[in-house]
C-alpha cells in the first residue's frame, strides 16, 4: 500500500510567485503611464497643429490676425482641445500682422510644442510665447 501525500505549493512557494506577479505589475504599470502620456502628448500635438491652418482660414477671411486667439471662427477651440489634453501652460498671441500658439508637452521632460504665423511648427526646451508680444516660436 502506498501512502498518500498531500499535494500543494508550501507557503514560501506561493509567496515567491506572488513577489514576482508584483514586480512584473509594477513594471507593465510603469510603462503604461509612459504611454499615457505620449498619447496625451500627441493629442496636444495635433491640436497645436491644427490651429496654424484654421488661423489661416481666419486670416483669408478677415485679412488679420487681430483676434484669432479668442474670436469666432479663430484657434479658440484649438486651445481648449490641447488643454483639454493635458497641456499646460497653453498660451496664444496675437497682433494684426502675427501670432504664436505653444503648449507644454505631458511627458516629463518633453518641453514645448509651438506654431506660428511664420509657418514654424516645433518643439521647444523653455516658453517661447510667453509675453502678450511674442508671436514667433
Amino acid at each position: 500500500m502506498s501512502i498518500l501525500k498531500n499535494r500543494g505549493f508550501t507557503l514560501i512557494e506561493l509567496l515567491v510567485v506572488i513577489a514576482i506577479i508584483g514586480i512584473l505589475a509594477s513594471v507593465v504599470l510603469a510603462s503604461l503611464n509612459s504611454a499615457r502620456d505620449k498619447g496625451a502628448d500627441a493629442a496636444i500635438k495635433s491640436s497645436v497643429n491644427n490651429a496654424r491652418a484654421q488661423a489661416e482660414l481666419y486670416y483669408s477671411n478677415n485679412n488679420n490676425y487681430t483676434a484669432v486667439c479668442t474670436g469666432t471662427g479663430g484657434v479658440a477651440p484649438m486651445v481648449t482641445g490641447a488643454t483639454n489634453a493635458g497641456g499646460t501652460n497653453v498660451e496664444c498671441t496675437n497682433s494684426a500682422t502675427a501670432w504664436g500658439l505653444n503648449a507644454q508637452l505631458k511627458s516629463t521632460g518633453a518641453g514645448f510644442y509651438c506654431v506660428d504665423s511664420t509657418g514654424a511648427a516645433t518643439t521647444t526646451a523653455t516658453d517661447t510665447i510667453s509675453g502678450s508680444t511674442d508671436y514667433t516660436c
